[in-house]
């Protein structure tokens, strides 16, 4: 049910007066600022270097990475499976798994293996869900990924439920290494050039440092506690 919103303006009105400015300011003019320090952080550091970065942040947030070529990847992703003992698996109905010759991995091979697996689909509503919290391995794409925090930035759609990445035991994380920037600054650049140039912007977006932990209780970190228990990053030369 909508709820109904009085006297608005006269409100809004009240305060632009208090703070002394414009009722219906036209333009909003962004701050220039003397100093930026967050773009000094890695600033001159090549894709190479970024992956190096992103590997040793790795080792701190608990999280296995793996990095590969295209033409290796579907071994490189068979064996974490393997290692992680199996379906069931579900994974992102994305077109990129097209694009790095992963489809038939995905609906032909594993399937007659024997192995479960479940590719999302918006149609199957809360099928989708249902398969994702019994799944023992989770596979998603990265979209932009923090080498400085060792964070996959994981862009939702229809196609690409939220739960795919923290319902199964655990996950793994493709992310192509075009994809690596530095850090937050350069993530958040990118966002606000996809809203400025009109681009889809995903209703939801998750940023993921490795498998869940918490650290809440006396400072003692426990690495799984509301999402997979482990995790893996597959880097994939993509360019």
């Amino acid at each position: 049910m909508k709820g109904t919103i009085h006297n608005r303006e006269v409100f809004l009105s009240q305060v632009s007066s208090r703070l002394g400015r414009d009722v219906h300011p036209t333009k909003i003019d962004r701050p220039i600022w003397k100093h930026t320090p967050q773009d000094e952080v890695l600033k001159d550091a090549t894709q190479d270097d970024l992956v190096e970065v992103l590997r040793t942040q790795c080792a701190n947030i608990h999280t296995n990475m793996i990095l590969t070529h295209s033409k290796d990847l579907r071994t490189s992703i068979k064996d974490v499976v393997n290692s992680y003992g199996g379906g069931p698996i579900v994974s992102w109905g994305d077109e990129r798994f097209n694009d790095f010759g992963l489809t038939d991995l995905i609906n032909e091979e594993w399937p007659q293996e024997g192995l479960d697996v479940h590719v999302w689909d918006p149609t199957k509503g809360e099928e989708n869900i249902v398969k994702a919290e019994k799944a023992n391995v989770g596979i998603t794409f990265s979209d932009i990924t923090l080498a400085e925090s060792g964070t996959a930035v994981l862009f939702s759609d229809k196609n690409k439920g939220r739960t795919v990445s923290f319902l199964p035991a655990t996950s793994i994380i493709i992310i192509p290494k075009s994809s690596i920037v530095p850090r937050m600054t350069q993530a958040a650049r990118l966002i606000r050039e996809k809203a400025k140039n009109a681009e889809h912007i995903a209703s939801c977006i998750n940023f993921i440092t490795g498998p869940s932990n918490s650290a809440d209780i006396e400072m003692i970190l426990v690495v799984g506690v509301h999402g997979p228990i482990k995790a893996t990053y597959v880097v994939v030369e993509d360019k």
